[in-house]
């Protein structure tokens, strides 16, 4: 069986996990956390960064930050991960779900305006794949309406939108270090600073609501509970693992890429033919290799072909279901008819992307395909 996904090893990770368990500095903040921190500072530009334990974990921290309260209004797409919206929820949110684009899963910038009202507070766009969405124009709708963004780039490592990185541009960012993810801790993420007006309280959330990192840099001659938080510091042992990771970023990134290119070439006479639709990547996004799916015509051929797929030894899997729809949000939606979200919750199959996929298996896996649309 060829499978969906298989993490990637550099070879330095016992290493440095060794490195990490000898020093005796195992828990949160410790010598590779900075050095993984700082790494993401400089290639970011951000005020902070702060690796967590999740994406999800980061993005709760967000939405404390924003100081999200009961009745507050945040604006993203349907189609995405839970955690996305579930970090608002849980500080008392209301979620207002917008559709994707017609050629891409991105959130359609242009109708985020007309969702707005008093009780708005922030958006929340997702670069999904690593694809970016139209940050300009959601950024201008921001600053009219003088609103939060916090980008969720768990997905968007090393991936640029007009030549500047994603989870650069918005107030907030966060990313995801998840073993699925291009560089990878087994689970992770981060949290990313880029309004200096959260710098302090943002370390002040992730070490529990206590001052405790000031204290360790000499900065404050005791520390104690100053706000509200809780435990989202990564352990330095999966820091550790992760620094491997990012020092073979180039590497992993230009393979993952070239994995992406080969499936494309392989599939262009399929989609001339108009048995399916490739990934269309707007002219100020890049590909980061994140993924690769094609989009099938409805619910009962992408079945089939998962099924025709899994018969012959290769794992595709559909993604995301709309949380508009889901069995939680449902009743609280408020009835919109999110037409691109359904196409893209019924006919988006994703096929297998990993670092040692080979050139043989691309091609035997878009041979399988091709014979699936033949028959």
């Amino acid at each position: 069986m060829i499978p969906f996904n298989k993490p990637y090893l550099t070879g330095k990770e016992t290493h440095y996990l060794y490195q990490a368990v000898s020093s005796g500095k195992i828990s949160g903040n410790g010598v590779f956390t900075q050095k993984c921190q700082s790494y993401f500072e400089k290639s970011l530009g951000s005020k902070k960064t702060l690796l967590t334990t999740s994406c999800t974990d980061a993005l709760e921290m967000s939405a404390i930050l924003i100081d999200i309260k009961d009745g507050d209004e945040v604006i993203l797409p349907s189609y995405t991960f839970v955690s996305t919206a579930n970090a608002f929820v849980l500080r008392g949110a209301k979620i207002i779900f917008a559709d994707c684009n017609v050629d891409n899963p991105n959130i359609d910038a242009n109708t985020i305006e007309s969702l707005i009202t008093s009780k708005t507070k922030a958006i929340v766009p997702v670069h999904y794949g690593g694809m970016a969405c139209d940050m300009d124009r959601i950024m201008q709708i921001a600053e009219k309406y003088n609103l939060y963004v916090i980008e969720d780039a768990a997905q968007a490592i090393d991936s640029y939108y007009n030549g500047k990185p994603l989870g650069s541009i918005g107030n907030l960012a966060t990313f995801s270090f998840h073993e699925t993810k291009n560089i990878i801790s087994g689970e992770g993420g981060m949290l990313v600073v880029n309004d200096g007006l959260f710098s302090r309280r943002s370390e002040i959330i992730w070490e529990k609501g206590t001052n405790r990192a000031e204290f360790f840099r000499g900065e404050v001659n005791k520390y104690g509970w100053v706000d509200i938080g809780s435990s989202f510091l990564m352990s330095d042992i999966l820091a550790a693992f992760l620094y491997a990771q990012i020092e073979h970023l180039e590497i992993i990134q230009n393979k993952r890429k070239n994995i992406r290119k080969r499936y494309i070439k392989n599939l262009q006479e399929l989609e001339k033919m108009g048995y399916i639709d490739l990934p269309k990547i707007p002219t100020f996004a890049t590909d980061n290799g994140h993924m690769m799916y094609i989009l099938c015509k409805n619910l009962l051929e992408r079945t089939s072909l998962i099924e025709f797929l899994k018969k012959n030894e290769i794992l595709s899997v559909f993604h995301y279901l709309g949380l508009h729809q889901s069995p939680f949000y449902s009743s609280k939606h408020d009835g919109r008819i999110l037409a691109n979200c359904n196409r893209f919750e019924d006919c988006l199959l994703r096929l297998p992307l990993f670092f040692e996929l080979k050139d043989q298996e691309i091609d035997y896996i878009c041979d399988k395909i091709y014979d699936f649309f033949k028959k």
